[in-house]
């Protein structure tokens, strides 16, 4: 599949980005059937989101935007996560929260239009983009056969898993045996099922610090999955299911396993934790651990020193950086600044792997396909060997207009 280093250059591919259709564009892939309702819901909507408003929003569907804007930043390869507001959903898509059984029909209705949109946005460049497409765990039916369509039509980025938060009281947890269907039908199929952060969170109400008390929590919840799957044991029985935690950060994973750990020794060593005593149904033949790095790739957005150290973690070949573009606490149009500040001294081979590899083999990128796109726009490898001593000037200018600004 080819080599991560073409050239002297890095191939690089970010293992998450986001797009997505306008309401318009949306409009032409949903089901005719929907048409009158989606009209009304249109003429209704506000959006509240800075970067879905303006000139900004364009880069989400642009081609021409995008393609240049990525490839000044050297990245010629992506994974596609959702990012604009598909028909019937009250927000953004990643805090827009599980539909309610009275909302299903139409929300699904519009992940189904979002999917369709995507296919094709990623035949505009088949070998650079990897789209993950949506589904819902109200239907275990409706699931399978959405993650069908993925499959069958090339969104090899696999699946978003819907993060089920707390207060979604009419759904079943992700632990409950009922999903393993679903589990069973993406191991055998090698589908990827993706976990992005900023999901997950109950609801706050309507209060001036409800935000405040989001942000504070936020990544609590989007590590739930991974502990309520591995307590209900499911990596015990689908050990070949692909799972991937995307804009999560990777720093809080050593603490997490470690306690984890010991708890489900002592629980399986003890059978109690204190007073309390466990039936043989609360022991794991598996620690968190083994789990971990048995079933789990991470896409590391933005990381900071503290993730990058935290990398021996995952099994070989696991850690796969990403921009997060379009987004603006993402890596544009820094990129190559940052790559020098937060991978100083790591060995160009593993760099290499950490940049394209690794998201290569998952995502089934063919390198030597992107090869040409990165021997014009890549970064080299002496370039990014030199550590940063000198920030950009003037950042958030230079994020407004969309240029970089060179640091020493």
């Amino acid at each position: 599949m080819g080599s991560p280093v073409v050239d002297n250059r890095y191939i690089i591919i970010s293992a998450d980005t986001h797009a997505g259709g306008s309401h318009a564009q949306y409009r032409e892939y949903l089901d005719s059937q929907y048409h009158e309702d989606f009209d009304a819901w249109r003429g209704k909507y506000k959006n509240p989101f800075k970067d879905l408003k303006d000139d900004g929003r364009i880069r989400n569907w642009d081609n021409d935007v995008r393609r240049s804007q990525q490839e000044a930043d050297g990245i010629v390869g992506e994974v596609i996560f959702p990012n604009t507001v598909p028909p019937f959903f009250p927000s953004f898509v990643l805090f827009a929260g599980q539909p309610r059984p009275e909302e299903y029909e139409h929300r699904r209705a519009g992940i189904q239009a979002h999917n369709r949109w995507l296919v094709d946005f990623v035949k505009e460049d088949p070998e650079r983009r990897a789209g993950i497409g949506q589904i819902f765990l109200n239907d275990i039916d409706h699931a399978i056969e959405d993650a069908t369509f993925i499959k069958e039509n090339g969104l090899r980025g696999g699946v978003l898993l819907p993060n089920i938060p707390p207060d979604a009281t009419w759904m079943k947890p992700v632990y409950d045996p009922e999903y393993d269907r679903l589990w069973a039908f993406l191991q055998d199929n090698e589908i990827p099922v993706n976990i992005h952060g900023g999901a997950g969170a109950p609801d706050y109400g309507k209060y001036d610090f409800s935000m405040l008390l989001y942000i504070n929590e936020v990544s609590f919840f989007s590590q739930r999955p991974f502990v309520h799957m591995l307590l209900g044991g499911v990596f015990e029985r689908f050990p070949r299911l692909k799972m991937v935690m995307t804009e999560t950060g990777l720093a809080w994973v050593p603490p997490l396993l470690k306690r984890l750990d010991d708890m489900i020794i002592q629980i399986r060593d003890t059978g109690a934790t204190g007073e309390i005593r466990y039936t043989d149904g609360n022991k794991r033949t598996m620690t968190a651990t083994e789990a971990f790095q048995q079933n789990f790739w991470m896409g590391v957005s933005q990381p900071g020193p503290a993730d990058v150290a935290a990398r021996d973690v995952l099994a070989p070949g696991r850690f796969m950086w990403g921009s997060d573009y379009p987004h603006d606490e993402g890596t544009y149009p820094f990129t190559r600044e940052h790559l020098r500040q937060v991978f100083e001294g790591v060995a160009p081979e593993e760099m290499g792997q950490i940049l394209s590899g690794n998201a290569a083999d998952l995502y089934g990128f063919d390198l030597e396909a992107l090869a040409p796109y990165a021997a014009a726009v890549g970064p080299t490898v002496d370039e990014l060997s030199q550590p940063l001593v000198e920030l950009p000037e003037n950042p958030n200018d230079a994020l407004r207009k969309g240029v970089r600004q060179t640091a020493a």
